[in-house]
């Protein structure tokens, strides 16, 4: 085998579901900000619970794949049958929330955008479009994910204390304040997985982060649509006000290090980061026992 035919394999080994990939229920919450019901999409694992659980928050590019999303409708109660669905997430949800079934774990990827009237998500670039104003990840997105872990509690078979976050960039940021607003309090999400997030004043409340909860923070070196550098001063400024973070900068690699397709996996870096963050991921919140 080739070089970087025994890459592609291992890779293939680390990221790829262990068993036959069930589709994820679609489940409905409302969001903490008491107005707004939130559509998610559920990936259960297939051994008997109780099991820990994460919530899955997508960047500006929203859940779907840019093959639906343009002009998609989105899923309700009263419209199962709606093109922006289950089985429209990108690749890089999919995956995610597939890997941790595998691994034991719920996975719960809500919709902020759709809900909204914003199905299609935003292009790169766009932090300062009018038309986030609604789904900003400061002030709006946070209540999103307070109400998935409210749902989340309410579940069976889900242990209310093994409740974790992860947040892909626009979704990265709003973990980072989820954190923010939870500070030292005990109960809480567990802990938090941050890809590539937006680190500058417009995208966090803080630009200090006081976080009981520890903090693992991917970044990607050659990123093009955030700075790296800013991230690591937050970390810096963080860590020496007492916050658990732990940053990892990926040489090389580039913004959505991790989505599966072939056009970002064709840069070697982003294979490496890819393999290296499923590693660390499981690590980082396996470790963290009642």
């Amino acid at each position: 085998m080739t070089r970087r035919a025994i890459q592609m394999a291992l890779l293939m080994l680390t990221t790829l579901p262990t068993a036959a990939a069930a589709a994820p229920d679609t489940v409905f919450f409302p969001s903490a900000d008491g107005a707004t019901e939130i559509v998610g999409y559920l990936f259960r694992p297939q051994t008997a619970g109780p099991h820990p659980a994460i919530v899955l928050l997508h960047g500006r590019g929203g859940p779907y794949s840019i093959n639906v999303n343009k002009d998609c409708t989105l899923v309700s109660r009263t419209n199962p049958s709606a093109t922006c669905n289950a089985g429209g997430l990108s690749k890089r949800h999919a995956m995610w929330g597939q890997y941790w079934a595998d691994r034991g774990y719920f996975a719960l990827l809500p919709d902020s955008f759709g809900p909204r009237g914003k199905a299609h998500g935003f292009g790169r670039f766009t932090h300062d479009d009018p038309d986030r104003a609604d789904v900003n990840e400061k002030t709006v997105r946070p209540l999103d994910a307070k109400g998935a872990l409210s749902w989340l509690r309410g579940q069976r078979d889900v242990q209310r204390n093994r409740i974790f976050l992860q947040g892909w960039s626009n979704g990265g940021s709003t973990a980072l304040n989820v954190m923010q607003r939870q500070g030292a309090a005990a109960s809480g999400y567990r802990a938090a997985l941050v890809f590539y997030p937006g680190c500058g004043p417009a995208a966090l409340l803080e630009q200090t982060l006081r976080s009981a909860a520890p903090i693992t923070m991917l970044l990607g070196s050659d990123d093009e649509e955030v700075s790296p550098e800013r991230c690591q001063d937050v970390a810096r400024r963080s860590i020496a006000a007492g916050s658990r973070i732990d940053v990892v900068v990926y040489p090389g690699a580039t913004h959505d290090f991790d989505d599966p397709g072939r056009n970002r996996q064709s840069n070697p870096a982003n294979s490496t980061a890819l393999r290296d963050a499923t590693l660390r991921a499981i690590a980082a919140v396996d470790g963290l026992k009642d």
